[in-house]
């Protein structure tokens, strides 16, 4: 599949990263690391039109976020990279871990549980959910793109599944990690949609026959 072709939802679900309040509140602990605000705002604006049209068709959804235990005894005492920045930050660990109210899950949609790693399968029962419930295609939404959303793209590409990344309901902190992530990575890993194209696809799949 390629960002030209329409987006395909058999087997198929909508995969929302991080939508949580560390990212969405004013005073979120990941709210300094965001440089371009234009592109930030416009992705959560695009990310609330693609989950109201993906529930309008009854499209799996499916949230995944950090929710560590206070002092975040998950990672150990790991000195390097996003585990020890999560660690010694106290980031995604209480108030901070609650999904925001406009991505609040609803009855019947899954929360991925047990993530310790970057990918949104990484300790997690992601990818048991998914394959118990033959989802083969995964559309990814959330943040950040340069991390933990292209991690999930990677990693689900190498078990099988067909990822893609939604790209205006993503954000990176620079136009410079998007641009390189969306032309660069994700041609090799996956495919692109734009958020229009996806709503407008299930838009159609929603209406009676």
């Amino acid at each position: 599949m390629t960002h030209q072709d329409p987006p395909v939802l058999d087997h198929a679900a909508l995969v929302l990263i991080e939508f949580q309040r560390e990212w969405l509140d004013a005073t979120g602990g990941m709210q300094p690391y965001i440089q371009d605000r234009v592109q930030f705002d416009a992705a959560v604006s695009h990310a609330v039109r693609v989950l109201q049209a993906a529930r309008d068709a009854h499209l799996p959804v499916i949230h995944v976020g950090y929710d560590f235990e206070a002092g975040h005894p998950e990672l150990g005492r790991v000195r390097y990279g996003l585990r020890e920045i999560l660690r010694t930050s106290g980031l995604f660990s209480g108030e901070g871990s609650q999904f925001a109210p406009d991505f609040a899950p609803r009855a019947g949609e899954f929360v991925a549980r047990g993530r310790i790693g970057v990918s949104a399968f990484a300790g997690s029962n992601l990818d048991g959910f998914l394959r118990n419930n033959r989802i083969e295609r995964l559309y990814l939404s959330g943040f950040a793109l340069q991390t933990c959303v292209e991690s999930t793209l990677r990693d689900a590409h190498d078990r099988g599944y067909e990822a893609v990344v939604v790209e205006d309901a993503t954000a990176a902190f620079t136009p410079e990690q998007r641009e390189y992530v969306l032309d660069r990575v994700v041609p090799i890993f996956g495919a692109r949609v734009s958020a229009a194209a996806l709503v407008a696809a299930l838009k159609q799949a929603s209406r009676p026959v």
